[in-house]
């Protein structure tokens, strides 16, 4: 994925270009008349070794250049031994110690800052320009290898374009007949024909877009059939109803005509309805695009501002008004969530648009809102090796942090699309209108949510961020979500556009630092090196993403629920086996989860919940003592995200103390905290800079939701969760008691939370 943000040294460029110059009219005053006239100090770099250049001062009673050319003309009688000598110039080689040191700082940071050239400058024993101007001459020299690299692999091709003309052109000139492998006779065709002929393949192409415009714009497959037939003599034996349009056979999508739809595909035709399925979904496809843009486009009547605070809402008689249900009427019993968000996210347009038609790389850049993704099918791949134009048929399942809030499983069609240089849309809308023509009454009932076209607009900005606006537009059944939660989907707080949006920006801070070569932290007495910080942030990465999958009940890590009856219903626990994954402990896991209503602001019980000096209040693996920070890592501008390591103090000499690798994470739409426990050699290794997959890990933690109930923050939706190990051995059995102890301890951690912030009960 390539990601903005990064500021180039905007100096070197400037450096470089001064020192040639300072070269330059160093070879034009080489003259030993013309160096008295000269006063500069220059130094330069040739192939890793400097040298340095220094040239006589002239004093100031002495006369202008003209003059000194003049008096030391070969006309004058002045002796030659009564010359001004010209000064040699002072090689300075750096030593074979120096060049591999600057060199093994170039692999790291080809642009360093003043602080780090002075560092070097000082560890060398070499001037603070001496330093400068290696780098720079590193840099050309550098750009010079890739430009004659460059330059080599266009020469191979044009050698091999040049062959493969000569071979055609000598083809040509000897045809052979296919059958009898023989020489052909090529009849003369005169210069009228081969024009004639040019021009009627044009005119054939022409056609074909006029048909298909036809078809798009007017709905008319049967003018568009009988235009076929009478301009090319074909045989046009697609039909379709409803609206739908239908591309003639033999138009090309990819020519320049028409530039922003999707390459011709195979077309397979549903016997049952006599439709080409695939027509039918780049139909769809279209018509969702042209209502996401419009939708990003416009504000007032269209979205209006909320009473219950500043975000926008859809006006309902507006939409109704302006745009046709592309997924026909609502179905019965649901009910409809749509929310729009405009922000800034550090990445460009073209890596935004290749995560999101990666299934892989969108789930890692929305780890808490997507347990799991796939493509089914790729209709389109994009046009001119781009995404423009490509069409996929997917799957996800979206998740919000809850076990009282059911996994959306949506089946979808995702198209991307250019609409000017540096302006990308990506659209999601359901495939059920199509699904539904040839699935049974049953599977129809089945479905609990489908999304009309959503997805975002995104546009380049100078600075290297993108403006990312973002169009949440879905209808869902309500009656299987709880109360609690049911105003804060409604909203579209839940599953909208700032959902989406404080999640991009967040994860894309997260990645920025993660490439980076520097980590910000604080001045903690454990030192960490620059791999070690980089092999911590993925090990915290990775945990938190098995604490989601393990709040909600998505197929991506095969939980099974459990049904008890003396459980609170409120509480759901699942377990599963884990026999082969090395990020795990082996034996039989199992998790538990509970949401409750906590009458604080989110942000008061966020910081409750991280402060290491409050955790005795209600974690019983703090040994009834405060955490001590060992380390910590910011991960964005917000210095509460953040990846720490505790260390809970023991009470007495029979209690062992152990480390804690939390991660901290806080945005305009929820908060999380995520921890476990982790042993301390492998801790240890992971610090200085080890591979931290194969470490275990069990994940409990927090997450924090607004309640949704109106503009001030007086109430949060607390979610909290727990992983533990039942048994090491895969095969035991799971025993009640083990299923009850889990129950007790969410319980008794939420009563504790409720009693150390003085909630009433």
């Amino acid at each position: 994925m390539n990601f903005a943000g990064f500021n180039n040294d905007d100096n070197s460029s400037a450096g470089e270009n001064h020192f040639s110059s300072v070269s330059a009219a160093m070879s034009i005053f080489s003259s030993p008349r013309l160096s008295l006239g000269l006063q500069t100090n220059g130094e330069a770099t040739r192939n890793g070794e400097s040298f340095e250049v220094s040239v006589s001062r002239r004093s100031p009673e002495s006369r202008s250049g003209s003059d000194n050319a003049e008096a030391l003309s070969g006309d004058d009688d002045l002796d030659a031994s009564d010359r001004p000598l010209k000064k040699k110039k002072r090689y300075h080689r750096h030593t074979p110690q120096q060049i591999q040191e600057l060199e093994s700082v170039f692999k790291e940071c080809p642009h360093p800052d003043e602080k780090q050239r002075q560092d070097l400058s000082r560890r060398l024993n070499l001037d603070s320009r001496q330093v400068k101007f290696w780098f720079q001459n590193r840099r050309t020299q550098m750009k010079t290898q890739i430009e004659r690299h460059e330059n080599s692999l266009l020469r191979q091709e044009n050698d091999k374009l040049r062959a493969e003309n000569m071979s055609v052109r000598e083809a040509i000139r000897n045809p052979m007949c296919g059958h009898c492998c023989g020489s052909a006779v090529v009849g003369e065709i005169s210069l009228e024909e081969h024009q004639l002929r040019i021009e009627n393949s044009r005119l054939k192409d022409e056609l074909d877009r006029v048909c298909a415009l036809a078809g798009k714009l007017l709905n008319d497959d049967a003018a568009c059939s009988s235009a076929l037939k009478l301009g090319v003599g074909s045989r046009n034996d697609y039909s379709g109803s409803g609206g739908f349009t239908l591309v003639p056979p033999g138009f090309e999508i990819s020519s320049p005509f028409f530039s922003g739809l999707a390459p011709p595909v195979n077309r397979t035709t549903d016997v049952a309805t006599g439709l080409d399925q695939k027509s039918l979904y780049l139909d769809l496809a279209l018509s969702a695009m042209d209502e996401l843009v419009k939708m990003a486009q416009t504000s007032e009547p269209l979205w209006i501002p909320s009473s219950k605070g500043k975000r926008e809402m859809l006006n309902r008689e507006e939409y109704e008004k302006n745009f046709t249900p592309c997924l026909g009427p609502k179905p019965d019993g649901f009910v409809s969530e749509a929310s729009k968000e405009v922000g800034m996210a550090i990445i460009n347009s073209l890596a935004l648009v290749e995560t999101l038609m990666d299934p892989e790389r969108w789930a890692e850049m929305f780890p808490c809102m997507i347990a799991r993704s796939s493509t089914s099918e790729i209709i389109s791949s994009g046009m001119g090796g781009t995404r423009n134009g490509a069409l996929h048929l997917m799957q996800a399942e979206i998740q919000l942090l809850s076990p009282l809030v059911p996994v959306r499983k949506v089946t979808f069609l995702r198209f991307c699309k250019q609409h000017a240089e540096d302006v990308w849309a990506v659209v999601d809308v359901s495939v059920d209108s199509i699904s539904e023509r040839r699935s049974s009454d049953s599977a129809r009932t089945s479905l609990s949510c489908r999304r009309l076209p959503s997805g975002c607009l995104v546009q380049d900005m100078p600075n290297g961020y993108s403006k990312v606006t973002w169009v949440d537009h879905t209808e869902y059944e309500e009656s299987n979500i709880h109360h609690l939660y049911r105003p804060l989907v409604s909203s579209g707080l839940a599953f909208g556009s700032k959902q989406w949006i404080s999640a991009l920006q967040r994860q894309c801070e997260n990645l920025t630092i993660l490439m980076s070569s520097t980590f910000p932290n604080r001045n903690k007495p454990t030192p960490i090196s620059s791999m070690g910080k980089k092999s911590m942030l993925k090990l915290a990465q990775r945990m938190a993403q098995k604490f989601c999958r393990g709040v909600c009940a998505s197929s991506s890590h095969k939980w099974s629920k459990l049904e008890i009856g003396n459980i609170d219903e409120d509480v759901r626990i699942m377990t599963r086996k884990n026999l082969d994954d090395s990020g795990e402990p082996p034996g039989i896991l199992l998790s538990a989860a509970t949401s409750v209503w906590i009458p604080v602001s989110p942000r008061r019980l966020f910081d409750f919940l991280r402060d290491e000096l409050m955790r005795s209040e209600w974690d019983i693996l703090s040994n009834g003592g405060p955490m001590q920070e060992m380390a910590n890592i910011f991960k964005g501008q917000d210095h509460s995200n953040s990846v720490s390591l505790l260390r809970s103090t023991a009470m007495n000499a029979n209690q062992s103390s152990m480390l804690i690798l939390q991660e901290t994470s806080i945005d305009a739409s929820g908060a999380t905290i995520v921890y476990a426990p982790v042993d301390i050699p492998a801790i240890h290794s992971v610090m200085s800079g080890a591979d931290s997959s194969y470490v275990p890990l069990l994940p409990s933690g927090f997450a924090i939701l607004p309640d949704g109930q109106g503009m001030e923050e007086t109430g949060s939706l607390l979610t909290v969760a727990f992983q533990i190990l039942v048994n090491s051995l895969p095969t035991a059995k799971l025993n009640v008691e083990s299923i009850e102890t889990v129950n007790n301890l969410i319980s008794c951690t939420v009563q504790k939370i409720r009693a150390a912030l003085r909630c009433d009960k």
